[in-house]
């Protein structure tokens, strides 16, 4: 049977934001602090952006790059970008100019609305891009986003800049987009990391991100009119896909500029926040600031946090649900959309100890409903492992919630998608009921605060410093990130150095997310007979030293 109009219609989750509009004009879609925006309001917002983004040139396939915190436009560009037909990628914030620049390039920007607070960023990296494109370059235009909320130093603008409410006052707030023709366009492409010699952009789709972000409502069992914290950047893999989830639901998005204990606790209390996201960093915030004032509002009500990234340790997870939350571990990568498997509660587990039941959280779980396929694989064979919570495999996912591929980058596409499977990295057991989780990262990931940080790529300017001989750089506790990249190094014969001096030299050269927070020098590493650096010696080293101490600025 053919298909046609009366029968199919490419996905999209832009059509969430016209249904909510149309349904619930008047309910308040986005509120920062004393802004706020009905859908109707947003819907038409939207479609201004859409609209002066196409009389500027900008169409099918044209990446637009947004540099932005968690302000009312970085919610915005999530619709009014692919409403232009165009390329979504939302930008790292925590990332240097370098970087930056090299993902423009790479990405061919043709567009950058960038918050005013990091203008800065934007202006070094298209000076970086300009040096090295030559006179024939042809820059993108910048829109600024002002925001009256933001306390810091003002920075000159790029020349022939526009301001983001005048630039939407130069779109149609009637403006008659279409959907893709194709609903497995690219919507979005965000990138694994802050690298710097093979950028890996990963292209999400329409159709993916429309079932994705269904999938988060009944995975979390959302209501319709939620109100939602944003505290997970938008950055990150266009927020998990909750702008377009909660436009589903006809929520309310809270949007947070800065992520600290005193917002969330006054937000909950102001708003009635009902979920929220937040890396297992920010749980540890949570806890340490809980007051017997903040927890007496919490007490008669129940919000629901999803966490991800390091997996939570368990004591964390009793005592974040001590408090009154109530938590829901996922997991998943940027390839995936974000999370994409859950740890689903069993009521079975309803009678087991508070420590059992955070152990039992603490796992990876199973797939989310959207996901066709999630297996634990022999890396060799592709047969699945024993499901006995001993024999580790890698992690591999197949179905709608993959990723379409890495942008400009057919070999690692391929590599990636070896044998039918997405391949994630990332080594697990599989246990007798069906439940995953993940015992060590294949590729050394570090994941600190919720960023994905490569040993490899810190290990490659450590071994650019003068005085370094070796280089091997492994994840350590830490009390504020989860975990952060702890450094050990030999010195060349006869040359001096010190941890100050080599860090000093990271600072200069890696994005600040991306230094180590401690070097440790020793006369040789550990090797095997083959000369092999033995990481897993290194790694019971660094959690020997204990938690790296910091006081956190939450």
């Amino acid at each position: 049977m053919d298909l046609g109009e009366a029968n199919y219609a490419p996905l999209s989750p832009l059509v969430f934001l016209e249904r909510a509009a149309q349904i619930h004009p008047q309910r308040p879609a986005v509120i920062y602090n004393s802004r706020r925006f009905t859908w109707s309001q947003e819907l038409q917002r939207c479609r201004r952006l859409a609209s002066a983004l196409r009389r500027r040139g900008i169409g099918p396939g044209d990446v637009v790059a947004v540099v932005a915190p968690n302000v009312p436009a970085m919610y915005e560009v999530q619709f009014g970008v692919p409403m232009a037909s165009a390329v979504l990628n939302c930008v790292n914030i925590r990332l240097d100019q370098r970087t930056v620049a090299t993902l423009f390039h790479y990405s061919g920007v043709k567009a950058v609305l960038v918050d005013e607070e990091f203008l800065h960023l934007i202006s070094g990296a298209l000076r970086d891009w300009t040096a090295k494109a030559g006179t024939l370059f042809q820059a993108p235009f910048v829109v600024v986003i002002r925001d009256e909320f933001f306390q810091g130093m003002e920075n000159s603008w790029p020349p022939g800049s526009s301001d983001y409410e005048d630039f939407l006052r130069e779109g149609d707030p009637s403006f008659e987009w279409t959907r893709p023709e194709d609903e497995t366009e690219t919507i979005s492409v965000s990138y694994t990391s802050g690298t710097t010699a093979s950028p890996k952009g990963v292209m999400l789709t329409h159709r993916g991100a429309y079932l994705s972000a269904l999938s988060e409502c009944v995975t979390w069992e959302m209501k319709h009119g939620c109100i939602y914290l944003w505290t997970l950047p938008l950055f990150h893999c266009n927020g998990w896909c909750f702008p377009w989830a909660v436009a589903a639901l006809a929520g309310t998005n809270i949007c947070l500029r800065q992520v600290t204990a005193k917002g969330i606790f006054a937000a909950i209390a102001e708003h009635n926040v009902t979920n929220f996201c937040a890396a297992p960093t920010v749980l540890n915030t949570i806890i340490s600031a809980a007051t017997g004032s903040t927890f007496s509002r919490l007490q008669h009500r129940q919000v629901r946090i999803m966490t991800a990234g390091a997996a939570p340790p368990a004591t964390v997870l009793a005592k974040i649900e001590a408090l009154g939350f109530h938590v829901t571990h996922v997991y998943g990568l940027t390839e995936t959309y974000g999370p994409c498997t859950v740890c689903e509660w069993n009521p079975e587990w309803d009678n087991l100890s508070p420590d059992e039941q955070a152990r039992l959280k603490a796992r990876q779980g199973v797939k989310y409903v959207g996901l066709d396929g999630l297996q634990v694989l022999n890396s060799e064979t592709l047969e699945p492992v024993a499901k006995d919570g001993v024999t580790i495999g890698e992690v591999c996912m197949r179905g709608n919630m993959v990723f379409k591929g890495y942008l400009n980058n057919p070999e690692a596409t391929l590599e990636s998608f070896r044998g039918g499977w997405f391949h994630s990295g990332d080594l697990a057991v599989w246990h007798p009921d069906g439940y995953i989780e993940i015992k060590d990262r294949a590729k050394d990931i570090i994941i600190s605060g919720g960023e994905n940080i490569s040993s490899l790529e810190v290990e490659s300017i450590l071994y650019r410093h003068p005085a370094v001989l070796e280089a091997a750089v492994v994840a350590r506790p830490d009390e504020k990130w989860g975990e952060s990249p702890c450094a050990f190094v030999s010195l060349k014969y006869g040359v001096r150095s010190n941890e100050e001096e080599i860090l000093s030299f990271c600072r200069q050269h890696l994005p600040k997310f991306m230094v180590p927070k401690s070097v440790v020098i020793l006369a040789a590493l550990d090797k095997t007979a083959t000369g092999k650096i033995q990481k897993q010696v290194l790694r019971s080293k660094a959690r020997a030293l204990g938690s790296v101490k910091q006081i956190s600025k939450l």
